[in-house]
């Protein structure tokens, strides 16, 4: 591996975006113990009044989530919203067909709400278009939304809420273009639906923002036909479109799975073209931004999960899909969400899949402790102190060739700007397995101190929080040093680094 050192140039007045604070979302789905044991357990001994887990509400105010999207995901496309109101002991237990298991609704619309305002975050709806349709989206909207005076918005204040929840944003069905959708839809018969529902979904409230459904990862074949076509219909009628995108591949070599992040950047970067043809081609001046709204590393194979689901289906929250994360997943998973960073401009939010026990953060046991993965430090990391401007980057940085990709730099980078807080941030990932050294010269700025480099590194590439449950972990280190406005850093092998620098 090379051992060049790598260059970077930030200009104060050259700036990439502003950031969005929803851009450091997660997501909840009624699948598996996301809900039930993760985020709601009434027989556990933090549980509050409403069952809901204080030990796991306080990990998800410290990861620093400000929107969760809900109630899926899969789940949706074959979810009625009515089943989760009203008398708990009255709803109905229903077969959860896209996961094989049981739903019993004691957690809905209602109790989310009062989840998402304990745990400080904006709720992301979505609605199902697999299934349903324009009926049952208005009508969620309308109960929702609508303060009083009509028959859902009535029915809601009999449920116990008097004040309108006024959900900002709306995403119209979940991964329609996939087969294995209950109620997959082609491109023109999503985007004719998602057009009128986007349509009668503004008229109960014209507020709203909704999302159109775009591609569910970079390899489908319809990708991105399937933008292309969709936002010929719902251009004129929605705010964004979604991106979906999971990696896995560990098996492949650390040089291999750490550049998947770049495939991300081209996903991200090919989407954006297409809605700018499509803007084109209505000849309109309004711009269409992303929700990458679930995105993460997968690290168990799709047909693991299958076979989990299949094994002892109709279970209630049954065990499925609870990975593992490692160190070397955790700097992928870093990579991927500086993208997010890279292209501010653009996506304006960003789901986390998912929040608690399946592809997650947030690890709890049944009537016991909860422990977090080591993915959720980078986020963490972004979230608390990735806000402001994202500063434009120019570098000289070495790079590497593998079978899935050429010219992969061996340093990844973000730099941020938070005028707010005084201070320049910048977050790296090393993806050598040796330490790399890097300068950043700081342009316009009168560069005071450095506040704190904080770099997460193992030994190991392969260890995990599963049995000591700080195993990996971030540590505050000496590796940089500032003279004369040019940071100087010193980044451990396979790391991620967060160098924060005071400025006046």
């Amino acid at each position: 591996m090379g051992k060049e050192q790598s260059h970077i140039i930030v200009n104060r007045n050259f700036v990439r975006g502003e950031i969005d604070k929803r851009i450091y979302g997660s997501f909840v789905e009624h699948m598996g113990r996301v809900v039930y044991t993760g985020i709601y357990e009434p027989g556990h001994e933090t549980a509050d009044e409403d069952g809901f887990r204080h030990d796991v509400l306080e990990k998800v105010k410290e990861m620093g989530v400000t929107a969760v999207r809900y109630p899926g995901g899969n789940f949706v496309s074959c979810y009625d919203w009515r089943d989760g109101v009203g008398p708990v002991e009255k709803r109905p237990r229903r077969l959860e067909i896209a996961w094989r298991a049981i739903e019993t609704n004691e957690v809905g619309t209602n109790e989310f709400m009062r989840w998402a305002k304990k745990a400080g975050i904006e709720p992301v709806f979505a609605v199902n278009l697999g299934t349903k349709g324009i009926e049952n989206a208005v009508s969620l909207a309308e109960y929702c939304n609508i303060e009083e005076g009509t028959y859902y918005s009535d029915l809601r204040r009999e449920h116990g809420v008097e004040k309108a929840y006024g959900i900002k944003t709306w995403c119209l069905g979940n991964e329609m273009d996939g087969d294995w959708q209950i109620g997959h839809k082609t491109a023109q018969e999503y985007g004719r639906l998602a057009q009128e529902t986007a349509k009668a979904m503004k008229q109960v409230d014209s507020s709203i923002e909704v999302v159109s459904c775009g591609s569910s990862k970079s390899d489908m074949k319809t990708y991105p036909d399937w933008e292309a076509e969709t936002l010929k219909y719902t251009y004129p009628y929605v705010d964004y479109v979604s991106l979906h995108q999971y990696y896995g591949g560990q098996e492949m070599g650390t040089e291999n799975f750490l550049s998947q992040s770049l495939d991300m950047e081209d996903y991200i970067k090919t989407v954006i073209g297409t809605c700018d043809y499509v803007k084109a081609w209505h000849r309109s001046d309004k711009t269409i931004y992303i929700s990458f709204d679930e995105w993460g590393v997968w690290s168990v194979p799709d047909k693991e999960v299958a076979a989990s689901v299949d094994a002892s289906p109709w279970q209630v929250a049954p065990h499925l899909s609870e990975q593992i994360y490692s160190m070397e997943d955790a700097l992928l998973f870093a990579g991927m969400m500086m993208n997010f960073l890279k292209y501010a401009d653009r996506i304006k939010i960003a789901c986390q899949s998912l929040l608690t026990n399946i592809s997650a953060a947030i690890m709890t046991k049944e009537g016991g402790e909860v422990w977090v993965q080591p993915i959720y430090y980078p986020f963490m990391h972004m979230a608390n102190y990735g806000l402001g401007k994202v500063l434009q980057g120019v570098d000289e940085i070495p790079t590497y060739d593998c079978a899935l990709r050429k010219h992969v730099p061996y340093v990844d980078y973000v730099v941020v700007h938070n005028e707010e807080k005084g201070e320049v941030v910048l977050f790296a990932v090393n993806r050598m397995e040796e330490k790399a050294d890097i300068t950043l010269e700081l342009q316009g700025f009168q560069a005071d101190c450095i506040i704190e480099h904080v770099a997460m590194y193992s030994d190991d590439k392969k260890a995990t929080n599963e049995m000591i449950h700080d195993l990996v972990k971030p540590e505050q280190i000496n590796g940089s040093s500032l003279s004369e406005g040019i940071l100087t850093s010193h980044l451990p092998a396979l790391s991620w680094n967060m160098v924060r620098i005071a400025i006046l």
